[in-house]
């Protein structure tokens, strides 16, 4: 069935939009060329986007070129104006930015462990509108919030989980009164995987799951581009998973026993002690077992442990280097043990070790994991380090963000 005249409209103006967007201004020509539209369906876009308030001329193609082809057109950026939060157990960092996703503004603040509730909340609510101040927004129009914990389907609300402050739950509440923005929840793991197939390792992969690895675990699963959420919000609960290794199960209350209690970071600090490793103090709010394994990782990158006639064999103590690489040996046992159980049930073809841990392994540890699992499974899987890491939350809310306005501003009335 053909589209309707106003749904093939809505469907080129998001289509050049986009190309906008992503390319930058272009002329009507330009346009023409990318689209595939006749030249009278491109005059007529650009005119009703122009109309709308959505795109403007910003310049001119060519110095000697005049008249209506040359004309550059570009997304009037200040349109509408976003904020993306990552949300952690110990405080909130927003960026404010505007419709093209140019960064305005940035801030964080800690919230102690014996805050209460509501002060928690006043703190980052007014970390916000400050935020907002600071970068020129008059108002914001679309505000995403990257939170650990399981999303309600149904509600679009972060659940009540054992193990997170109350205040992560009233937090968009909170916001949605205090401003008048469209305020909207999202699994930090499932946002990183967003950002990772739009800006990092996953850019060419319609099908690949996240696993992500910093304070916490979990797992992102996106099939034929899409991310799947499951019927509660609880795809990818990978730290959850039992598996062996551990001392005990997981309960339906506590992830202890299960895959957490192998590749979270806690028990990553717990492992490099076993192999007498330390580091200096990671800045900023990395987690410590992340600064470990890039320790590690540089180190085995630059000095291969020794093997053959000139390894020890006396049980005399293994060199730095060498106790590096067993280290990383062994995490990369744990981390194919979870990596396994969802590359037998989903067959994605790829695994992204995403958040701090996974960026800070890099390709020294991702090799070691794909290994392991090509022994572990005869499905063939792509093992790639995190190109973001743990910031790929905030970028991945920060696009959401945008698609989010786009829908609602990239269709203008029809005439």
């Amino acid at each position: 069935m053909p589209a309707s005249p106003s749904t093939a409209r809505a469907i080129n103006d998001r289509l050049a939009l986009r190309l906008l967007q992503e390319e930058g201004p272009l002329t009507a020509g330009q346009l023409k060329q990318l689209t595939g539209l006749s030249r009278p369906t491109v005059a007529d876009l650009v005119e009703r986007l122009t109309e709308a308030g959505l795109i403007s001329v910003v310049g001119e193609s060519g110095e000697q070129r005049r008249g209506p082809n040359a004309r550059l057109y570009g997304i009037v950026a200040d349109r509408a104006y976003l904020a993306a939060l990552d949300v952690r157990t110990e405080g909130v960092t927003v960026v404010v930015a505007d419709l093209l996703g140019t960064e305005l503004a940035r801030a964080s603040v800690l919230v102690a462990d014996d805050a209460g509730t509501g002060p928690a909340v006043e703190q980052a609510v007014s970390l916000v509108e400050r935020a907002g101040k600071e970068a020129g927004a008059d108002r914001l129009h679309t505000v995403v919030i990257g939170a650990p914990g399981l999303i309600d389907p149904a509600t679009g609300e972060l659940r009540d989980s054992t193990g997170l402050p109350e205040w992560h739950r009233r937090l968009a509440a909170a916001l949605g009164e205090r401003l008048p923005a469209r305020v909207l929840v999202e699994n930090e793991t499932n946002l990183a995987a967003l950002a990772e197939q739009r800006d990092g390792a996953a850019r060419d992969r319609d099908t690949f799951v996240l696993l992500w690895l910093g304070l916490g675990t979990g797992a992102a699963v996106v099939l034929d581009g899409t991310l799947r959420r499951g019927a509660s919000g609880g795809t990818g609960e990978i730290g959850f998973l039992p598996v062996p290794g551990t001392t005990t199960l997981p309960s339906a209350t506590d992830c202890e026993g299960g895959f957490h209690s192998l590749g979270a970071a806690a028990a990553i600090d717990s492992l490099a002690r076993e192999y007498g490793l330390t580091a200096p103090a990671p800045a900023g709010h990395e987690p410590y077992a992340a600064t470990l394994v890039r320790a590690a990782a540089e180190a085995a990158t630059s000095r291969p442990p020794a093997v053959g006639p000139d390894a020890p064999t006396d049980g005399s103590p293994a060199a730095p280097a060498d106790a590096q690489a067993r280290f990383l040996d062994a995490l990369a046992d744990r981390l194919a043990i979870g990596a396994a159980s969802v590359v037998a049930v989903l067959d994605p073809g790829c695994v992204v070790l995403g958040g701090e841990v996974g960026q800070a392994g890099g390709e020294v540890l991702a090799a070691r994991v794909e290994a392991r699992l090509a022994a572990l499974s005869p499905l063939p899987t792509e093992v790639r380090p995190s190109a973001l890491g743990g910031a790929a939350v905030l970028r991945g809310a920060l696009l959401m963000a945008r698609d989010t306005a786009q829908d609602e501003l990239f269709t203008p009335p029809p005439r």
